[in-house]
């Protein structure tokens, strides 16, 4: 059957229309479909920024407490002779965290400070949030010489523990002895070991009777004599001498400002010979 031209054309428009809206809900899928494959690397990209801000807050307000917290106010420091406790101080509490005891706490946990100069260790205790305690424990020193420009310190058995460019408070010179050579942790050369022995006696009588002086000096018979700023004390002999060194407390005040020898070579606890010869 021959259809007429009008019926043709109903059939091409009822057969292009579902076409037509087929690939009008295809287009509407893909969207769809393609939005939300975009938002979920999106959504994950958020969580992720959430966490990471919230992780640097916990880690800002943590730092904010230990900094606050922990911030050293009170310092006590002991044993210090050769140092200041400001020089001290300057040694331990080192770097950023310097001032904050819980740093400090895990810095120095079971190991002391070694390694400076007229110091055998130090140890740092923590006391509280604000506060840490400093022990210096020094080096024993019995006195000093002076070798090629520097200062050769010793301890009481004549050994070279310290060279320095400066003078030590406290620490007598010790001049008289006879030596080819130095060389430090070594022992000073000397004819006769038992100078040391005697030094660290009178070193002990001195300290006992709080009486330092600055120098001490030996002749070729080991007499001894002491040096007090202008003011020298013949001790000679070592016999008597704590009853020798006795009277210096009471003797050393009136000669302030003076300058002389004072004679205590013949003094013992029977004959009180002491005189004192200004100008020599």
């Amino acid at each position: 059957m021959i259809l007429p031209v009008w019926a043709h054309a109903f059939v091409m428009w009822t057969d292009a229309v579902p076409a037509k809206c087929i690939d009008e809900e295809k287009a509407i899928m893909m969207n769809k479909r393609d939005s939300t494959i975009t938002k979920i690397p999106d959504i994950k990209l958020k969580q992720r920024i959430i966490v990471m801000l919230g992780i640097i807050n916990v880690f800002l307000i943590a730092m904010y407490f230990v900094l606050t917290h922990y911030a050293v106010k009170n310092v006590q420091v002991d044993g210090n002779k050769h140092y200041s406790a400001e020089e001290i101080k300057a040694m331990v509490m080192t770097g950023y965290l310097g001032d904050n005891s819980l740093y400090l706490s895990l810095k120095y946990k079971n190991k002391g400070i070694e390694g400076v100069p007229f110091v055998e260790t130090m140890d740092v205790v923590v006391q509280s949030n604000d506060t840490i305690r400093i022990t210096v424990y020094e080096k024993a020193l019995a006195g000093y010489i002076q070798y090629l420009g520097r200062y050769m310190y010793f301890d009481n058995e004549g050994v070279v523990v310290e060279s320095s460019k400066v003078t030590t408070k406290g620490i007598p010179q010790v001049t008289g002895l006879e030596f080819d050579h130095v060389v430090l942790y070594e022992k000073l050369p000397v004819e006769n070991d038992r100078i040391f022995q005697n030094i660290l006696t009178i070193t002990k009588l001195l300290n006992k009777y709080d009486v330092l002086c600055d120098k001490i000096q030996f002749d070729k018979n080991y007499n001894v004599m002491l040096g007090y700023d202008e003011v020298k004390v013949d001790i000679g002999a070592l016999e008597n001498l704590d009853e020798k060194l006795m009277q210096l407390p009471q003797i050393l005040p009136s000669l302030a400002g003076e300058k002389g020898t004072l004679d205590l070579k013949n003094y013992t606890a029977d004959r009180k010979s002491v005189t004192f010869e200004r100008g020599k």
